[in-house]
């Protein structure tokens, strides 16, 4: 079932409700707007990767992936039930978590007519108590009802590598490993590790050697002497 957020989000993008949930050369695209697609991914990018590429072969199209930065956790008595709690959610996303996904489009983006659009957002959770089937349930299951944007917080856009490329932390050595990543990144190093697999996938960056163990990069296609 549709949540609340997914339609909130359709809305925004397409600035005209007629524009949602159109056909076009055999696919469903969540919104369009002028001339270009629009389609907002919850889940994985790797459910919509071969859509996307068939789509941009005659298209302009731009994926939208939310990333939940702040979470309210709304307790619900029941089901469709009144608020018997509220609380904000410990777990924050992050720009950098795009990484997460974008390791399953390296083969998509880039592209001339793609744009990947992270968007920040701080939603509302509504959650009622779980009925599973486990004798003694614990206090924490529950079961999610639906969730609401509350706010869209920040975009980023990404189109070219030269995008992805200002991810990488500034003071870098001409030739850097993920250890390197790591600390300027302020991440643990198999989190550097996933975005420099992306990094050169894509060809933001090369590998250009060694250090002991370490797998060397750079920006450039020979680091500097």
């Amino acid at each position: 079932m549709e949540t609340s957020l997914h339609r909130q989000l359709k809305e925004h993008y397409a600035r005209d409700v007629s524009q949602i949930e159109v056909a076009c050369e055999g696919y469903r695209i969540d919104a369009i707007r002028g001339s270009r697609l629009i389609e907002i991914q919850h889940g994985s990018l790797s459910a919509i990767r071969d859509k996307i590429a068939a789509l941009l072969e005659n298209h302009r199209v731009t994926v939208v992936k939310p990333i939940v930065a702040l979470k309210h956790l709304v307790k619900l008595d029941k089901r469709g039930g009144k608020v018997v709690d509220r609380r904000r959610s410990p777990k924050r996303g992050q720009l950098l978590d795009v990484f997460d996904e974008l390791v399953y489009f390296t083969r998509v983006f880039p592209h001339r007519q793609l744009v990947l659009e992270v968007a920040l957002v701080e939603v509302e959770e509504l959650r009622y108590p779980g009925h599973g089937r486990r004798r003694r349930r614990r206090a924490n299951d529950f079961e999610v009802e639906d969730q609401r944007l509350v706010e869209i917080v920040d975009t980023r856009r990404f189109r070219t590598l030269a995008d992805l490329r200002k991810m990488l932390p500034r003071g870098l050595p001409t030739a850097f490993h993920t250890g390197h990543l790591a600390e300027g990144l302020e991440v643990r190093r198999h989190i550097a590790q996933r975005i420099a697999y992306c990094l050169r996938e894509t060809g933001a960056i090369y590998t250009v050697g060694k250090q002991g163990n370490a797998v060397l990069y750079s920006r450039r296609r020979k680091a500097a002497a």
